[in-house]
């Protein structure tokens, strides 16, 4: 069975710096685990490893796809399983870096992704129904059908709900066995994973500090450049918007960067709410690596005392 090795985390805690020293020691090569980074030309607001960092070590899933263009898990997972098993048939280690829970989540529980369902008149009259009846009363549907579902899912997400009650019906499956059945083939990678764990005032002044070089770096010459990219694309007709993707948009410095360039806030202000954002996710990535069983929660110097750097 082939072994993998994980390191993830929140945003700043130095995931980056002590894969490429493990990388070096244990003969490995680097895959990414982050969902921007997979994006061209987004690298300085993505913390994206410059090549004098990266120390010769190859790197994978890094820049995959242009910025106007949607990137999904599904396409990750398959993709990055790909480069696991290349890197191990030639011998050496795959590490596996970034704080994207989904990415992490999707390999080291070998989620099973499928076509998405769907029933457009059902959907219709679902819209129709919460239109005409209210937010609670669709809600009350799904508690009908899923009570499980409907205690996740806040009454006032409809498009949650009903996406809910759609796949209850064309499934015949509540929301836990779906998932308990995406899950239900084992992987042929063995995952080891840790996760950085830092002090959150000492984390939250890294998150500060990388703000503020971003900025120093070019962040917003790299905002601009990407900007007239996607309007290039849009007016050859190889994007159907002029602006960045859906997903690309969730890159945080990037929406922020646009509100300064549109007048919308100073470039202070904008470098504030990055600082803002950052901290607040981060605190979802510490959150999320809290609830499965296999991740260790390991300091920099406990990971480096494990191999020995």
């Amino acid at each position: 069975m082939i072994k993998a090795i994980v390191i993830t985390g929140p945003t700043a805690s130095g995931k980056t710096g002590i894969s490429i020293d493990l990388a070096e020691k244990l003969n490995g090569e680097i895959v990414s685990c982050d969902s921007m980074q997979v994006y061209k030309g987004m690298d300085i607001g993505t913390a994206k490893p410059v090549i004098e960092e990266r120390r010769g070590i190859p790197h994978h899933m890094l820049d995959i796809v242009e910025p106007y263009e949607t990137f999904d898990v599904a396409t990750y997972k398959d993709m990055a399983v790909c480069c696991i098993k290349e890197i191990a048939n030639r011998g050496r280690t795959p590490i596996l870096v970034g704080g994207t829970g989904l990415y992490v989540n999707s390999l080291v529980d070998n989620i099973q992704y499928v076509e998405s369902e769907s029933d457009s008149e059902l959907r219709k009259a679902l819209y129709d129904y919460a239109k005409k009846h209210g937010a609670e009363a669709l809600h009350a549907k799904l508690k009908e059908i899923d009570p499980k579902a409907a205690e996740n899912i806040h009454a006032n997400n409809i498009k949650r709900v009903v996406r809910a009650i759609e796949l209850s019906k064309l499934t015949g499956m509540t929301q836990e066995e779906r998932n308990a059945l995406s899950k239900s083939v084992k992987s042929d990678i063995e995952y080891v994973v840790y996760a950085v764990q830092m002090d959150r005032e000492l984390l939250y002044k890294r998150i500060d500090e990388r703000a503020e070089k971003m900025v120093e770096m070019g962040l917003v010459e790299e905002v601009t450049g990407i900007r007239e990219k996607c309007i290039e694309a849009y007016l050859k007709g190889i994007s159907p918007s002029p602006t960045l993707s859906k997903t690309a948009l969730q890159g945080i410095g990037y929406k922020e960067i646009l509100e300064y360039l549109d007048n919308k806030c100073t470039l202070e202000e904008s470098i504030d709410k990055i600082k803002l954002n950052t901290r607040r996710y981060a605190k979802r990535q510490i959150t999320w690596f809290r609830k499965p069983k296999w991740v260790n929660w390991v300091t920099i110097e406990e990971l480096k005392n494990i191999y020995s750097l």
